[in-house]
């Protein structure tokens, strides 16, 4: 095996065009790419550099107490760093997604918000507060 030279999340989007304008249009990832087959079509978007985050139950239940307050998420989460997790939040909200969450404090100093977004996903915006 040579090594992984990127990871790509592939999501199914119901409305494609929603998923698309929300993602791209209103989130700013960069549109790298755009294919159709027949009737079909998949658009790739830049969100900077990809990591996988791998946690056990215990951890995930922690994680969302205390970005929620209870456990909500799913087997998958997407987590988005910003520079402004609560401006970011309140730009994807006006655009349709649903805030679970409000920014909060972590405990690894980040302030983090939960967001239902389209394609079914739930998003984390999260902001590195540093030292």
């Amino acid at each position: 095996m040579t090594g992984v030279r990127e990871l790509r999340l592939v999501v199914t989007a119901d409305d494609y065009d929603e998923a698309l304008r929300f993602y791209r249009d209103v989130l700013g990832l960069e549109q790298r790419a755009a294919f159709s087959s027949d009737g079909g079509r998949v658009t790739i978007l830049e969100a900077g550099r990809a990591t996988l985050e791998i946690t056990d139950p215990p951890h995930a239940e922690f994680i969302d107490e205390v970005e929620v307050g209870r456990r909500v998420a799913g087997h998958v989460r997407v987590a988005f760093e910003v520079d402004d997790s609560a401006s970011a939040t309140r730009v994807l909200e006006a655009a349709g997604a649903e805030v679970i969450a409000e920014p909060t404090r972590t405990p690894w100093n980040s302030l983090n918000s939960r967001l239902a977004a389209p394609a079914g996903l739930q998003l984390t915006l999260f902001q590195e507060l540093g030292d």
